[in-house]
């Protein structure tokens, strides 16, 4: 997600941020690379013009050309302009009316309308317990009305029954009436959608909003849609009148410029964005969270916010008191590396933590990656469970089995035993210091970094933050200088907590005390 267009800004605005002094024609010269980098990640013209003009008419007053550091102040503007442009603050789907509150669901054919009203379900009713039906309204294209079935059989959530024959706007009416009959809290309506934006279409679509009346409007959009966005975000807003976006596979766009113009020209909220195909990876849109991504600033509340849902308190507390007693199996090292997976991998995380987005790539390219973790994970999992509580008897038979049933080699096996021997070392030696695990110190040491004391053992405090209080976190952390461009600041030893990852023993990662092995970075001990 706005992987190309964060490449870009940083190196642009690394450029001036590494100079002492700044002319307009740095400032314009810089901007035209901006306006550049932009357009590549095909943001709207209209859309481009009016960001750099605002940043241009900030950037080269007096006050910003004669500061002590001109270059951290333009990179500050050009990250309020993203904010602003994103839509300063984040917008939830509105349920403050009357039950049922009634969601009707637009878009093109194609752009994920029908899996995103099953997350969107899935979402209402897990987060916020409420009682959601769903109804397809699409008439015409085969299946689609059995599509969505399946999606409530797969989430659990109640679908209206397929009468064949009735229209669009009749099935509306139905779904209406059997969720006030049935106490549902919310009803979402999947409507049909179309190759291209057509009269026929927005004819129907107004029909079932008048019949249907409802509260929330959402336009559901493939971020790939380019330059395009604009148009469809225009036309349906114009017609039919969206109340906020849903951006889909966000995850497989690495420009994003959907996300900026569509929000720019509507002015609706984009309130949603689709992570990936499965149910559960539906996010909220945070504008602040997503320009300090794309500046290289890092995402310290979300990398919270994940921990703290992936992360299980019993299953730490446990972890807790085996690392006590110096006790870390194998089963332990896998239970480490799928919370790592739950919350979006070595990749995911990186991606949060700031200054550390540019190491992805050269991570990949050393070998470390998740395809590794679930080598490990499959290797662990052929395991026998004495062998897993006890890898000391593993020998060369074994090991033969283990690589058969995994579909790795011996040496891969060896790898994974030096690993697990390193990480038990380091537990015993830390004795009654566990945390609870790696994710769990990984976060306990940005809290100590932040100023929120050693008692971030515990992840539940977190889990009980409300947005505000998340909010007050991520400036805490660029306060600490965890928020700034440009790298990672040194010595954050808090980090220590995250020990052992593939590669123990080699060279050592600058600035991460405590994540020693990852290969090729830095100098040797």
């Amino acid at each position: 997600m706005f992987e190309n267009l964060q490449d870009r800004l940083g190196s642009i605005l690394n450029g001036l941020t590494g100079r002492g002094a700044l002319s307009e024609a740095d400032v314009t010269a810089a901007l035209r690379e901006v306006r550049r980098a932009l357009l590549e990640a095909d943001v709207a013209l209209e859309v481009v013009r009016s960001f750099t003009d605002k940043v241009r008419e900030k950037a080269v007053g007096a006050s910003v050309l004669k500061a002590i550091k001109p270059g951290q102040m333009v990179v500050k503007i050009v990250h309020d302009e993203l904010v602003e442009m994103l839509g300063s603050e984040g917008v939830a789907i509105d349920l403050h009316a009357a039950a049922p509150v009634v969601i009707m669901m637009v878009g093109l054919q194609g752009s994920g309308k029908t899996t995103t009203t099953g997350k969107i379900a899935k979402r209402l009713t897990d987060r916020d317990k409420k009682k959601v039906l769903m109804a397809s309204l699409d008439t015409r294209r085969p299946a689609a009305q059995e599509q969505l079935r399946q999606l409530g059989v797969q989430t659990g959530v109640d679908t209206l029954p397929i009468i064949a024959g009735q229209s669009p706007t009749d099935i509306a009416s139905r779904a209406v009436q059997a969720a006030k009959l049935g106490g549902h809290d919310v009803v979402i309506l999947d409507t049909a959608g179309r190759t291209h934006i057509d009269e026929p279409l927005m004819m129907e679509m107004a029909d079932i909003k008048k019949n249907a009346k409802p509260h929330e409007i959402l336009l559901v959009a493939d971020s790939l849609t380019g330059q395009d966005a604009v148009n469809l975000a225009r036309n349906f807003d114009e017609r039919v009148g969206i109340t906020g976006l849903v951006l889909t596979r966000m995850d497989g766009d690495g420009r994003g410029g959907a996300a900026l113009s569509m929000r720019a020209v509507t002015g609706k909220p984009i309130k949603l964005i689709g992570t990936g195909e499965r149910m559960g990876e539906l996010d909220e849109f945070h504008p602040r969270r997503i320009a300090d991504r794309i500046l290289g600033m890092g995402d310290i509340v979300s990398l919270v916010e994940k921990a703290a849902e992936n992360i299980d308190a019993e299953k730490a507390a446990a972890m807790a008191k085996k690392m006590q007693s110096g006790k870390f199996d194998l089963n332990d090292l896998a239970d480490q590396l799928g919370q790592m997976k739950k919350m979006g991998g070595m990749g995911g995380i990186m991606g949060l933590m700031p200054g550390m987005s540019g190491m992805k790539d050269k991570m990949a390219a050393s070998g470390l990656n998740d395809k590794m973790f679930d080598r490990q994970i499959a290797i662990i999992s052929s395991m026998t469970k004495a062998e897993r509580a006890n890898p000391d008897i593993l020998k060369h038979s074994r090991k033969k089995r283990i690589a058969a049933g995994s579909g790795t080699d011996a040496a891969e096996i060896n790898k994974l035993l030096k690993m697990h021997r390193g990480m038990a070392d380091m537990m015993k030696a830390m004795g009654g210091k566990g945390k609870g695990g790696i994710m769990k110190q990984m976060m306990g040491g940005l809290a100590g970094k932040m100023g929120l004391g050693g008692g971030m053992g515990g992840m539940p405090d977190l889990a009980n933050m409300d947005p505000k209080q998340l909010e007050a976190l991520q400036k805490q952390a660029e306060a600490a200088g965890l928020g700034k461009p440009g790298g990672m600041p040194p010595g954050l030893g808090g980090m220590g907590g995250m020990p052992g990852l593939p590669g123990l023993g080699g060279p050592k990662l600058p600035g991460l005390g405590g994540l020693p092995g990852l290969p090729g970075f830095g100098k040797k001990k």
